[in-house]
């Protein structure tokens, strides 16, 4: 399932980043955004969703959302 439809507040395990854009993969990656790192979706809206990652918090758009499997 990707972060789109996850439940807000609880705490997931990153399985895989589906993107055949590299540029995109080096983004999430500088974000901490990779496979086994744990993240917390704190809202979502319909234009994207408020995610934690480590100790930093990002909005990320729908697009990338449904790209973060969990």
């Amino acid at each position: 399932m990707d972060l789109s439809v996850v439940e807000e507040g609880k705490e997931y395990v990153i399985k895989r980043i589906e993107t055949d854009d590299e540029e995109l993969n080096a983004f999430l990656f500088s974000l901490g955004c990779y496979s086994g790192e744990t993240i917390t979706v704190i809202s979502q809206r319909p234009s994207g969703c408020v995610v934690a990652i480590k100790d930093a918090r990002y909005n990320i758009d729908m697009q990338l959302a449904r790209a973060i499997i969990v």
